[in-house]
């Protein structure tokens, strides 16, 4: 009898993986977290400037979670003005940047300008004696984040960087408690898997151009290299590999629809997919998934959607010596507001290390500067 048929007819189905193994998951939901029951210790007022994408509403909404009073925004965009307005009719449009950022009043700038924009910004609010809190990419060539550095240091001022898929989702946070309890042992590697949706007839013009958003590694890149520096703990990191194509928009020929990149640091090393393909069939805009390998176990987030499983989001399974765990972590507290917010109060840096969230943005810029261009014929 050949090889083929005895593997066949004579080994058990178990042999080929065919039948799932017969231990049960253990299911629980994770707690609020450590500091759940604190309220916000401290309060500061802060400004917006820039409300080009609307991952501002979330920013503004974390800063005022933890004890932030927000005075005024400035924006030139009517339509984004309104909508502003609808969610903080509080809050003082200004006449310009600069009524803002003179306004000694004021302890925070955020902001959400075209991307490109953000770290001039940043800049110009350090150097007003402010922090300053951008959405990503907060830079978008390494001629800025070697200014950023330069003012940040001479200043003192903070350069936050909202990287609001770890800081902002609730399973992301937990698995941030569970690595720092050693429940997997020491963190090997990060696997980011971070599909979105394109949704072509509500972008503008700047969405299509990598020169005005830095390209797709350094945009949404940014929040798994984040994840990377944060989940390995790495202080320093580099680029192993990095590629980059547009496959399937033509007639946007300067956009990138696709990358992904290899990254190696003194913490461990890390592998990141992004692009633009969530079909319209799903009901949220990406199934992002993150994996984190360690010594002793392993941790995966099926953050926005379980598909075909459990409903809603914020789904963690750990596998480690014992068991395997399913986590519900809607009911997880998100720290970042509060801890930010007395950041700035007592000039710490527990909601976000800042050279951790700077290596973060370098190790974007370079992918994207070193990427190869991949193209695609048949």
């Amino acid at each position: 009898m050949g090889a083929v048929g005895m593997s066949s007819t004579l080994l058990p189905e178990a042999a080929f993986g065919l039948h799932p193994a017969s231990a049960s998951i253990v299911e629980q939901a994770a707690g609020p977290g450590p500091d759940a029951s604190e309220k916000p210790k401290y309060s500061i007022k802060f400004g917006v400037i820039g409300l080009d994408h609307y991952h501002i509403m979330g920013m503004t909404a974390a800063v005022i979670r933890g004890g932030g009073e927000l005075v005024s925004f400035y924006s030139n965009l009517p339509k984004a003005v309104a909508d502003f307005q609808k969610l903080y009719p509080n809050a003082r449009l200004a006449k310009s940047e600069d009524e803002i950022l003179d306004d000694p009043s004021l302890k925070l700038i955020a902001g959400a300008p075209i991307p490109r924009l953000r770290a001039p910004l940043g800049i110009r609010a350090m150097k007003r004696g402010k922090d300053f809190l951008s959405d990503k990419p907060a830079v978008t060539t390494l001629e800025q984040l070697a200014e950023v550095r330069k003012v940040s240091a001479e200043t003192g001022k903070m350069f936050a960087i909202m990287y609001s898929e770890r800081l902002e989702v609730r399973a992301a946070v937990q698995a941030g408690y569970l690595i720092k309890a050693g429940a997997i042992g020491k963190v090997v590697q990060t696997v980011n898997i971070a599909p979105h949706k394109v949704n072509d007839i509500t972008r503008p013009d700047w969405f299509w151009d990598p020169e005005e958003y830095g390209g797709i590694l350094c945009d949404i890149g940014s929040h798994q290299a984040d994840q990377f520096v944060y989940y390995t703990g790495s202080t320093s990191a580099e680029v192993t590999g990095s590629q980059i194509a547009n496959v399937n928009h033509p007639t946007h020929p300067k956009f990138q629809d696709f990358g992904d990149m290899m990254v190696h640091g003194n913490g461990g090393a890390g592998y990141v997919r992004v692009d633009w393909f969530t079909p319209n069939g799903l009901s949220v805009w990406g199934d992002g998934r993150l994996f984190i390998l360690g010594t002793d176990g392993y941790i995966e987030l099926r953050k926005y959607i379980d598909i075909a499983g459990k409903p809603g989001g914020n789904h963690l399974f750990m596998v480690d010596q014992k068991q395997v765990t399913f986590m519900d972590c809607s009911k997880v507290e998100l720290p970042f507001g509060p801890q930010f917010v007395s950041d700035i109060v007592n000039r710490t840096h527990t909601g976000q290390n800042q050279e951790q969230a700077l290596l973060a943005a370098e190790l974007v810029l370079k992918a994207q500067r070193d990427a190869k261009v991949l193209t695609f014929t048949t």
